[in-house]
């Protein structure tokens, strides 16, 4: 009996921790960026910063527990950013005109890209046999620098203005309080994907799969379980997020800026995921956990910003949070 409740206990405190420390960091955001911090347009800037990284961040936890890693999102992104602008003035200056169909042809370039660069991860790790990290940190330069090649480490603009209109634009509409509150598109995106994946971590065989090999290979394999194909479905999907964050991102400021598009995007990606709960080892982790773990981190840079502090000792603090997490991991386990 008393095993069975520990259990039980243990359970609790690994779903609960995550949504209590976010219900913590927001009392603690709101007295010390009062009384600016709890204004409805200030939360849902919080969420659409956090949301862009987010996208990322929910499928960087499917190859999290698949027990691998993946360095190349930053660069993904700015070069699945770049190919999309690239491909929407390209339809314009072939006279397709100014139509929404433009703008679906980028943002569909963007996330055909990042499928493939996913895939170009994932064949490498699987059949090459190559370590995640040396693969994933290749290609990061390799994203990167083709980026700088193709604009001369300049960058890329929309021919587009229903792009810009698009990255701008919101949903559900409403006033509360005397304040209008609308839902950006990425915010929306970020909810959407996080429920697809969740029901597919969860609720699908891919799903038990994926968790059965990050926990162990060998017995995965030994189970049936195709390893290979498993990881690499990971990174495609990883790949597919990546191309819809950076289109999203590209269309709310209507050009791509190659040296710094992206930029540290695999850090807050990795950070979401593991103080979500996600075991850096790999075989457990929730989506619903990543989203939490999106919104600390950018609650906690909200409120530093709000105090006055130097953007340089936040990143401090945001490696300080990563480190005090896997830490908390390994005592757990």
């Amino acid at each position: 009996m008393n095993a069975n409740t520990g259990e039980r206990q243990g359970f609790n405190i690994e779903k609960w921790g995550a949504p209590i420390a976010l219900a913590a960091l927001l009392v603690i955001a709101a007295v010390v960026g009062w009384p600016h911090f709890h204004k409805p347009q200030n939360l849902i800037n919080v969420m659409r910063q956090a949301s862009y990284t987010g996208i990322i961040a929910l499928s960087m936890t499917f190859v999290i527990i698949s027990g691998g890693i993946d360095l190349s999102v930053g660069s993904m992104a700015a070069f699945c950013a770049s190919v999309g602008v690239l491909f929407m003035n390209w339809m314009l200056g072939n006279g397709l005109g100014e139509f929404w169909a433009v703008v679906c042809g980028g943002v569909a370039a963007s996330i055909l890209i990042g499928g493939v660069c996913g895939a170009v991860n994932g064949a490498l790790i699987t059949a090459g046999k190559i370590v995640p990290f040396i693969v994933t940190l290749g290609t990061m330069s390799i994203f990167r620098y083709l980026c700088l090649q193709m604009a001369n480490a300049g960058e890329f603009a929309s021919k587009s203005q229903l792009f810009s209109r698009f990255g701008a634009a919101a949903l559900f509409q409403f006033t509360a309080s005397g304040h209008r509150i609308s839902l950006p598109i990425p915010i929306f995106a970020l909810f959407i994907l996080a429920a697809i994946l969740s029901f597919l971590l969860k609720s699908t065989r891919y799903g038990r799969y994926l968790c059965a090999v990050g926990s162990n290979a060998k017995v995965a394999q030994y189970s049936a379980i195709r390893v290979g194909r498993v990881r690499f479905w990971a990174y495609v999907v990883n790949g597919l997020c990546v191309g819809v964050a950076a289109s999203l991102l590209a269309a709310r400021f209507n050009t791509v800026s190659t040296p710094n598009f992206g930029l540290n995007f695999e850090m807050d990606a990795i950070a979401a995921t593991i103080i979500g709960g996600t075991v850096m080892a790999g075989g457990r982790g929730t989506v619903w956990g990543t989203v939490i773990g999106c919104f600390m981190l950018q609650i906690i840079q909200n409120m530093l910003n709000m105090a006055g502090i130097s953007p340089y000792w936040q990143g401090v603090v945001k490696g300080i949070v990563i480190i005090v997490s896997v830490f908390i991991q390994k005592q757990k386990q």
